[in-house]
């Protein structure tokens, strides 16, 4: 997960809006922070959906997650990535052909494992609405980095929807600097899953004749 022109303009108009913290939005993202650190790992599944309004297209993917402190696995697509905190591999399904590369975390780095911590550093933030969809009531958190032209973010926003009862993320929204939106919305969530070292690495006895391409 590393790895709109149009709405880069409305994000300038709103930097001025919130120089400082919104404290009730810190209080949201603390609840929702401190909730996912008292599981000891969780297993997702989720709905990714990207646009690109300038180009004029529209791509969605079914993807699942699980997530076990700085370790992940996800698979979206045709695509499976492990991390297991030193090591990423990306195993692209349709080729048979597994990347290896060491993983180097910067600074604005947004994975699977951070999304609930990412606010912590180099971003501002501040609570944009509540809205009901369906049976929850959603609150609805926007992050901006906190210096843009110093930042080395690719991140315009992001929008974090927290469920305001159980203070889980429902979705949260990505706008990129190249015109790019990346929506993805959590259909199913089950926390304290089995996962040991060996979820986390890519098992090249599993894919027989895999083209293993080492990068590090």
């Amino acid at each position: 997960m590393k790895n709109a022109l149009i709405l880069i303009v409305v994000t300038f108009l709103f930097t001025g809006v919130y120089a400082q913290n919104d404290p009730k939005a810190k209080e949201i993202l603390d609840q929702m922070s401190e909730k996912y650190k008292s599981f000891t790992s969780f297993k997702a599944g989720f709905v990714n959906k990207l646009e690109n309004e300038i180009e004029g297209f529209t791509e969605e993917f079914e993807g699942q997650i699980v997530v076990k402190g700085t370790k992940y696995k996800l698979i979206v697509g045709d695509q499976e990535i492990y991390n297991n905190g030193t090591t990423v591999w990306t195993y692209l399904k349709d080729i048979n052909e597994v990347n290896i590369d060491n993983y180097v975390p910067e600074d604005g780095d947004m994975t699977p494992s951070n999304i609930y911590n990412i606010y912590k550093s180099g971003y501002k933030y501040r609570l944009m609405e509540e809205r009901r969809e369906g049976s929850k009531l959603l609150q609805l958190v926007e992050l901006q980095p906190e210096n843009p032209k110093q930042s080395k973010s690719q991140f315009i926003n992001i929008i974090l929807r927290i469920d305001k009862t159980d203070k889980t993320l429902n979705g949260w929204t990505i706008k990129d600097r190249t015109g790019n939106q990346y929506s993805y919305t959590i259909t199913n969530f089950t926390p304290n899953v089995e996962a040991n070292d060996k979820t986390f690495e890519f098992d090249p006895s599993k894919h027989p004749d895999v083209e293993i391409v080492d990068l590090r």
